[in-house]
């Protein structure tokens, strides 16, 4: 198909296209993964084509995500492992979207590197279709750029998007939003994808050892807790939302809890939460203690270990943390819903 498409001049100026051509046969079994029965095109073509089924839907809404991984990056360039960063770009974006009760349906990521090499290239978009088949997605296209001279040769960046679809009856309604009402954390799984820049100054990433291992993270290397892939949330939210009324959903990332919680709340309304009730992972305490950093800094910057906020009326909390255990997650209620003007309260 492609034998006759290759430019000797543009090899020369740094762009081999025929590495454009071996990267996608080389993803093309990740791919298979995550198609799903919309999906009507193949890898290759001008456009991603999805046949969109609205079955049981009256009122269809798309909602769309897009973000990328951050410098998350540098750590998988220090590491030279380029498998888990494509889970994480995925999951920034899907867990937008459950965020107002859409199902996430197709995905599309655009990767921009210095120097193509088909092998690290289809590393990458490996961790891409993970991330698709754990949040029920298509990976339906996608786009490699080649970028000699704008990014070092052993470097890339990576951002996408996701598109799902939500019944306009079904969107989650924070105005139901009411005091009393609780509110749930879901744990993540570290770090995620923010708070990245930070992390690197703390530990001094560029000239230090990233391969040192912390008692603190029970012997792990730091590296590989840094680089623990984004939770995706898709599923077990989905199936909270069959079981009880979900009146506001919060992704943690960049912000952390004092400008992400406060997003899905009612004006007039506000969060309390109890510190004490967080259980923050043993990485966020050691970020605090290597950098000095203190306590109101460090949840207005990362999860502390809560990946999502989901608040529930209380009669029905029970049923939530239930339903949530169940699909495999250590749900547990963090704090509740009180009337006030105030972003957030942590007490």
């Amino acid at each position: 198909m492609h034998e006759k498409s290759f430019s000797e001049s543009y090899k020369n100026a740094g762009v081999d296209i025929t590495a454009g051509y071996k990267a996608v046969e080389l993803m093309k079994a990740s791919i298979a993964r995550t198609m799903t029965k919309g999906v009507c095109s193949d890898i290759g073509g001008f456009g991603g084509l999805f046949d969109l089924d609205l079955t049981g839907i009256s009122k269809p809404v798309l909602v769309s995500g897009t973000d990328g991984v951050g410098t998350k990056l540098k750590i998988a360039f220090l590491m030279d492992k380029h498998d888990t960063v494509g889970i994480d770009c995925v999951a920034m974006c899907v867990n937008d979207v459950i965020c107002v009760g859409a199902k996430p349906l197709f995905f599309l990521d655009y990767i921009a590197c210095g120097k193509n090499v088909p092998e690290k290239i289809a590393s990458i978009v490996s961790g891409v279709a993970e991330g698709c088949v754990q949040s029920g997605s298509a990976l339906i296209g996608g786009e490699t750029a080649e970028m000699p001279g704008f990014y070092p040769v052993d470097e890339y960046d990576l951002a996408g998007f996701s598109v799902g679809v939500v019944d306009r009856d079904k969107v989650i309604d924070r105005n139901a939003m009411t005091e009393g009402d609780v509110i749930i954390a879901i744990p993540s799984s570290g770090v995620h994808s923010n708070g990245f820049s930070l992390v690197r100054k703390v530990f001094d990433l560029e000239n230090s050892d990233i391969h040192r291992k912390y008692d603190a993270l029970d012997g792990r290397e730091l590296g590989e807790v840094l680089l623990t892939p984004t939770k995706i949330f898709v599923k077990p939210v989905l199936a909270l939302l069959d079981k009880v009324q979900v009146k506001g959903i919060s992704h943690i990332t960049g912000g952390g809890f004092y400008e992400n919680i406060p997003r899905s709340f009612a004006k007039g309304y506000t969060a309390k939460i109890e510190k004490k009730a967080v259980k923050v992972l043993p990485i966020f305490d050691l970020i605090a203690k290597e950098g000095g950093i203190d306590q109101r800094d460090m949840f207005n910057t990362f999860n502390m270990g809560v990946g999502m906020s989901i608040v529930v009326p209380k009669e029905q909390a029970d049923l939530a943390l239930a339903t949530l255990r169940e699909a495999g997650e250590d749900a547990y209620i963090i704090g509740e819903v009180i009337r006030s003007d105030e972003g957030i309260i942590l007490c």
